[in-house]
């Protein structure tokens, strides 16, 4: 049987590439999974929640296997898999859900009640109910008919294989924070991060019909990257307040929409941007969303942070500014995206060439498997791309194989 090699975190700023055993159809607890299948990875990105475990700020045990953005070709199907075909080439929802319990059924795979003995909540690649990522060359997933989105066309896939690997996480997430922040067809908007999430979300705006699209960054590289396909910026580096910055854009200090793509790893602007701030954000879209306005916070948060700056931000306690957003009437969302709830028509979107400006905007590289180490670096540095890995070299080869 074939061996399986993977990224391994095995303390802050240090991963491995390890040789493990090809995987079996066992969940982390040794459960059969005969409704589950197994994958060779055809593409699995490195995302801002990896960073969050790579730098020690997200607990995780020596040795997990990182990676919850996982798109791959069923090689072995489990005997209850009716469905999913071998041959098949899928996204996979970084949400691990079961498909059977009330929230799931409710389309809360984001909080799914079985996955996670320890909280609602289960995912890949992280210390979220034991589920091996998928920065590898093979992985397992359980409840392959429920779980996974079949693309209908293998070669057509492959053609826009960059954009469809964003499909199970950081797409869906940046439009679930549009979403549930009201984003609508003439909204104005301030994303708040011009990583590869805000750019999504960014994207997912435009998508949606936002008349204007305003993104807040520190990184010059990653502003330049979306002034360049077409966005509103604001530097977060000046020592001028935020609201300045957007009215100066906008004619008005509010806007109607504020996405959070940051999370628990924020800064302030100006003289305090080097300082860790896990509210600033959340307070800043207090600020500049309008009485009556939404807010969407996909971004990260975490009960357990060893190096926050704090005893209240070690234990995700945050001082938010509640009395005025209760004032203004805001509606805000927090947690985890529901990926299935979005990932079949942001495919179709996809596919019908409706978001061909995806790649502009978050300037993909592929690297292989053994470049992953090097790669979390550069994007730990600040590097304005989406790193992707290519553990079989089957971009490269432009089909799956």
């Amino acid at each position: 049987m074939a061996g399986n090699r993977a990224v391994a975190y095995v303390g802050p700023k240090k991963l491995e590439i390890q040789n493990l055993d090809f995987p079996k159809l066992v969940d982390p607890r040794g459960k059969p999974c005969q409704h589950g299948v197994i994958l060779k990875l055809v593409t699995t990105n490195i995302c801002g929640s990896d960073l969050h475990i790579y730098r020690g700020r997200f607990v995780a045990p020596k040795g997990m296997i990182l990676g919850h953005e996982n798109t791959g070709e069923v090689v072995e199907a489990g005997r209850d898999v009716e469905f999913i075909k071998v041959g098949d080439l899928v996204s996979v929802p970084f949400n691990v859900a079961c498909g059977r319990c009330r929230n799931c059924k409710e389309r809360h795979t984001d909080i799914c009640l079985t996955t996670n003995p320890k909280a609602a909540c289960g995912a890949y690649g992280f210390n979220l109910g034991d589920w091996p990522g998928g920065q590898a060359e093979y992985m397992m997933v359980p409840y392959a008919d429920f779980q996974l989105l079949k693309f209908p066309d293998k070669d057509r896939a492959m053609e826009h294989i960059g954009e469809l690997s964003l499909l199970s996480d950081i797409l869906p997430t940046g439009f679930h924070g549009c979403t549930e922040a009201g984003v609508r067809p003439g909204s104005t908007v301030y994303i708040a991060g011009a990583g590869p999430v805000g750019r999504c979300a960014a994207c997912s705006a435009r998508l949606m019909g936002a008349s204007t699209i305003i993104l807040g960054d520190r990184n010059k590289e990653r502003l330049s990257l979306v002034k360049k396909a077409g966005f509103e910026t604001v530097d977060l580096t000046k020592d001028v307040p935020i609201a300045d910055q957007i009215e100066a854009i906008l004619g008005e200090r509010e806007v109607d929409c504020g996405v959070d793509c940051v999370g628990f790893e924020a800064h302030g602007y100006g003289r305090s941007v080097g300082e860790d701030d896990p509210q600033a954000i959340w307070n800043t879209l207090v600020e500049v969303v309008r009485s009556g306005g939404g807010i969407g916070i996909p971004g990260v948060f975490t009960d357990n942070d060893p190096a926050g700056p704090g005893e209240d931000a070690k234990q995700g306690r945050l001082h938010i500014d509640f009395g005025r957003a209760w004032i203004k009437s805001q509606h805000a969302m927090w947690g985890q995206c529901p990926v299935m709830k979005y990932n079949r028509e942001l495919m179709q979107a996809i596919l019908a060439g409706r978001m061909d400006y995806l790649s502009k905007a978050l300037n993909v590289e592929y690297v292989s498997l053994d470049e992953a180490p090097k790669a979390y670096r550069a994007f730990d540095d600040g590097v304005a791309k989406k790193f992707i890995i290519d553990p079989h070299g089957s971009v490269k080869k432009g089909k799956a194989k």
